[in-house]
C-alpha cells in the first residue's frame, strides 16, 4: 500500500482516505464469491471498513453485496452507509429473535461489543461481549468469520519486552477484558464445533483523527488539562491501516483450535510523555504532565502483521502530525476518549 502523501482536511477526506482499498484488499475481496456482513457497523470502525469493501467490490465489477448490521439508533445514522452503496439492516445483535431474518454471507466482519458504563455491570458485559457474539457465531457458522477482540485479553508488560505476540497467554486485568476473552471464546467455541473459518483480531489503538490516543492527548493540551504519564506507554495506529488488515485478514482464516490470530496496531511503542511534548510543540502549547510512568503498559507486538502485510501506509510520525493539524485547527470530534490511561479495566 503506498504511503498518503497528505493530511485530510475535512471529514470527507477523511472518509475518503480510511476507506480507500489498495490492490492488495481488491485481491482480497476477489476470492470471495458472495457477499458480506459487517455486524456491529455503527461503532467507530464500522463505517469505513464497509466502504472500503464496497469500494473494492466495485473495482471488481461484481454484483456482491455489503450489508452493514446495527442497531442504528441515531437518526440518519444509515444514510452515510446507504450513500456508500452499502445496503443496511436495523437490528440489535442481542436479540435472538432477529438472526432468522439476517442475510446469508460468504464472510462476516464482527465488530459490535461494549466497553464504556460497564463498571460494575458484569451482566451487561456478558450480554454484550459474549452471548451476542456467541449468537453471531451460530448464525454465520458456515461463513469466514474475522472477530474483532483487543490486546486488553493481554497481561501488562513492560516496553522492554517489545509488547506481547498472538502466542503469550491471555491474562485479563478487569471485568471488561475479562469479556473480551469470553468474545473470543465465544467464537472459538462455535469454530471448533462447526469448523468456521475464523480470525481474532486483537487491536489497540485506532485512531482517525476524531478519536484515539492521540486525539485524547491533543484535545487535552488544548483544553489546558494535564497529561497524566502514569499509563506510561501504548501502541496505535491510522484507521485505515486498522480497517486494511482487518480485511487482508480473511486470507488468514482457519478453523479452530488454529485459529487465526493478529496483533494489529502500529510499529513502535510510544512513551506517553514523549509524544505529549511533540503534541505540544506542534500546537504550540506548553504540556502540564503529571505522574511518574508505571513499569507496565498493555502494549502488543504487531511483527506478525507487519510480516504478512508490509509496512503501514500511515506512519505513527504522520499521524501525530495529522492529529495535530486537526485538533489544532478546532475541527470536529467525536467525544468519546479511549481511557486509555485506565490501569484497573474498569470502564
Amino acid at each position: 500500500m503506498k504511503r498518503v502523501q497528505h493530511s485530510p482536511q475535512s471529514i470527507e477526506e477523511l472518509d475518503e482516505i480510511a476507506s480507500e482499498p489498495d490492490r492488495a484488499i481488491v485481491e482480497t475481496l476477489s476470492r470471495i464469491d458472495g457477499d458480506l456482513v459487517v455486524a456491529g457497523a455503527g461503532g467507530k470502525m464500522g463505517f469505513h471498513l464497509a466502504v472500503m469493501l464496497r469500494r473494492a467490490l466495485n473495482e471488481l465489477g461484481t454484483g456482491q453485496k455489503v450489508i452493514a448490521v446495527s442497531r442504528f439508533g441515531e437518526p440518519g445514522a444509515r444514510k452515510p452507509f446507504e450513500a456508500a452503496g452499502v445496503e443496511t439492516i436495523s437490528a440489535d445483535l442481542c436479540d435472538a429473535s432477529v438472526y432468522s431474518d439476517l442475510p446469508e454471507a460468504e464472510a462476516v466482519f464482527f465488530l459490535a461489543g461494549k466497553k464504556f458504563g460497564t463498571s460494575g455491570s458484569p451482566e451487561e458485559l456478558r450480554r454484550f461481549n459474549e452471548e451476542m457474539p456467541a449468537l453471531v457465531a451460530e448464525r454465520y457458522a458456515s461463513s469466514r468469520i474475522v472477530a474483532m477482540s483487543t490486546g486488553c485479553v493481554y497481561p501488562f508488560v513492560g516496553p522492554e519486552t517489545g509488547g506481547s505476540i498472538e502466542t503469550d497467554p491471555p491474562a485479563p486485568v478487569g471485568d471488561y477484558a475479562l469479556s473480551c476473552l469470553g468474545r473470543e471464546r465465544a467464537f472459538l467455541e462455535a469454530s471448533e464445533v462447526h469448523g468456521t473459518p475464523l480470525a481474532l483480531i486483537r487491536l489497540n489503538y485506532s485512531v482517525d483523527l476524531r478519536y484515539g490516543v492521540l486525539v485524547d492527548l491533543a484535545a487535552k493540551i488544548v483544553a489546558g488539562e494535564p497529561i497524566d504519564v502514569t499509563m506510561g506507554y501504548f501502541n496505535c495506529l491510522w484507521q485505515g491501516d486498522a480497517v486494511a488488515r482487518t480485511i487482508r485478514t480473511l486470507n488468514h482464516v482457519s478453523p479452530a483450535p488454529e485459529a487465526f490470530i493478529l496483533n494489529v496496531t502500529g510499529s513502535q511503542i510510544l512513551s506517553v510523555r514523549e509524544i505529549a511534548e511533540s503534541l505540544g510543540s506542534h500546537l504550540n502549547y506548553v504540556v502540564d504532565l503529571i505522574g511518574d510512568e508505571a513499569e507496565t503498559a498493555w502494549l502488543s507486538n504487531s511483527e506478525k502483521a507487519h510480516g504478512l502485510f508490509g509496512p503501514l501506509r500511515v506512519s505513527e510520525a504522520t499521524l501525530l502530525g495529522w492529529v495535530a493539524e486537526w485538533v489544532g485547527l478546532g475541527r470536529p470530534l467525536l467525544g468519546k476518549p479511549t481511557h486509555f490511561e485506565v490501569r484497573d479495566g474498569q470502564y
